[in-house]
């Protein structure tokens, strides 16, 4: 199509929000000189699309009504089969809303961005698909995925699957919900603050937000380049291993793996945890919010690391106390300046961009009134610090995190895994309706305190349920070195095991399947 290009009256507006001092001579000319460079824009649509093509064929799916969405964690019911063979034939997936699947109308929480429909699959689609899974449905998030809360939905709250009322955590809200209450097998989630491991601990499931570029995100509406983690979360270890291998690795696409490792996750599920150095992170209790019940409970499970013949220690990180602070200009000038000033993919980094998905989001500059006031603080905070020190915060960020990571590595040195509660409190309850603008940030705001830090960093980390509190679950968060998620896995299995031979995890969980009338209307 040709471009028409800027009036005279667009053109010096855009000069003048450039801070340019351009005259009527001034505008003219530019507006003559820009015609050479519009035209191949033009160009542009005389090619073809170069996205991937999906493979699988589906149906779009239905949005399920209020009665057939436990948790209301559904955004959305498919049925899409994958190959006949495979690890993953029998197991049901529910995708996080934030993750492409073509054909599939997606909202990524939020009203503007609802009704959208990408063309593309995203890898971890295509490769659980090709690996035998199911696609359930489309799993509920939060607003543009920025709260730690699960009250943000455009369409209303996930409700934790233990406790009515009481937060099933987020960003990845549905996804956790719909394991934890037994409606699906296994769930993507994605992790930019802790919106894996979060969820995973107030649902009583496992959660890994792998090393940095492990996964691939190439598909997935992301928030900022350097913290965007993509990762698995399951009612076991073992699943979670078994999802691990199938969507990790290299896909060509994404620049961000290009030192991926990749390795057989499962391997080492039954050697056990003897000869395991395992450290607990001083500086993740006792915190002004902590609640000692939960202190408590993960010092108890991890003591049972002795039992199994692992090496115990405390060891402190001074600077992880630090780490949310050096996670901070990243979510908040990092993410404005992707999701919203880059339309959702940004500048510059090499990949997959999904223009069509790029097109919609540039519609938040006329309807940001109805975006959730979780995100409005966040775009505030980070447009007012570039403005006002003009990146100077984000770039020390980037470089103090270099200075966080070796003080992890350090640690390292002398054990294989810290050990930490992934919430230093049970799941509170959820904000109620006529909640304040404070509370409802409040809420949302009060999460990552223990987790941010790892995105940080982009060590691997994932939370694993250790107890219970008043009848919700505390989670165990487990953090190792870059690409040593097998022996994450092979901890976290051995005291899962012991665990639930204990009685302490296990008893409370729930086993719902979809209502077989959604199944249907989905199909």
């Amino acid at each position: 199509m040709a471009i028409v290009g800027p009036s005279s009256a667009e053109l010096a507006k855009i000069a003048a929000d450039l801070g340019f001092h351009f005259d009527a001579a001034d505008v003219s000319a530019f507006r003559a000189l820009m015609r050479g460079p519009l035209d191949a824009y033009a160009a542009l649509d005389q090619l073809p699309d170069a996205l991937p093509h999906p493979r699988h064929p589906r149906l779009p799916g239905a949005v399920p009504a209020l009665d057939d969405n436990p948790f209301g964690a559904f955004a959305r019911i498919t049925e899409i089969t994958g190959e006949k063979n495979g690890t993953l034939v029998g197991k049901r997936i529910a995708v996080k809303d934030c993750v492409c699947v073509a054909g599939v109308p997606m909202m990524n929480g939020s009203s503007i961005f609802e009704g959208y429909v990408p063309e593309i699959d995203a890898t971890i689609v295509t490769r659980i698909l090709d690996a035998g899974g199911t696609i359930a449905g489309k799993a509920a998030n939060e607003d543009y995925c920025y709260s730690g809360g699960s009250h943000t939905n455009a369409r209303g709250p996930v409700d934790n699957p233990h406790r009515t009322g009481f937060t099933a955590g987020g960003s990845s809200s549905g996804s956790a919900a719909l394991v934890g209450g037994g409606v699906v097998d296994m769930a993507i989630g994605t992790d930019q603050g802790g919106s894996i491991r979060q969820p995973a601990s107030c649902c009583g499931v496992v959660g890994m937000k792998a090393t940095f570029g492990l996964v691939p995100c190439t598909g997935n509406l992301g928030m900022e380049y350097s913290l965007d983690h993509v990762g698995p979360l399951t009612r076991n270890v073992a699943d979670n291993a078994l999802l691990l291998e199938v969507i990790a690795g290299p896909d060509g696409l994404d620049s961000r793996q290009a030192n991926c490792k990749v390795d057989r996750y499962t391997g080492d599920l039954d050697v056990g945890a003897k000869g395991l150095r395992i450290g607990l992170l001083e500086e993740t209790f006792g915190l002004p919010q902590s609640d000692p019940r939960v202190d408590a409970a993960v010092r108890k499970a991890v003591a049972a690391f002795a039992k199994l013949g692992a090496e115990m220690e405390t060891v402190t990180v001074p600077l992880h106390r630090y780490g949310g602070a050096i996670w901070m200009p990243r979510a908040a000038e990092g993410c404005l300046a992707t999701m919203f000033h880059g339309n959702g993919f940004g500048f510059g980094p090499t990949g997959v961009y999904l223009p069509s998905a790029m097109q919609r989001q540039a519609m938040w500059r006329s309807q940001s009134d109805r975006l959730a006031d979780t995100v409005k603080l966040g775009m505030l905070v980070g447009e007012y610090m570039s403005r006002a020190y003009g990146g100077r915060y984000y770039g020390r960020a980037h470089n103090l995190a270099r200075l966080l990571s070796d003080s992890y590595d350090q640690a390292f040195a002398g054990v294989d895994i810290l050990a930490s509660p992934t919430l230093p409190f049970p799941p509170p309850r959820r904000p109620p309706p006529n909640a304040t603008r404070e509370e409802v940030v409040s809420a949302a705001f009060s999460m990552t305190v223990n987790t941010a830090a790892f995105n940080a960093t982009g060590h691997p980390s994932m939370s694993m349920p250790c107890g219970w509190i008043d009848g919700l679950p505390v989670g165990l968060m487990l953090t190792g070195r870059r690409f040593d998620e097998r022996l994450l896995y092979r901890a976290a299995a051995a005291l899962e095991l012991h665990l639930a031979r204990e009685g302490i995890t296990g008893a409370e969980t729930r086993d719902r399947s979809l209502p077989a009338d959604a199944k249907a209307s989905a199909a």
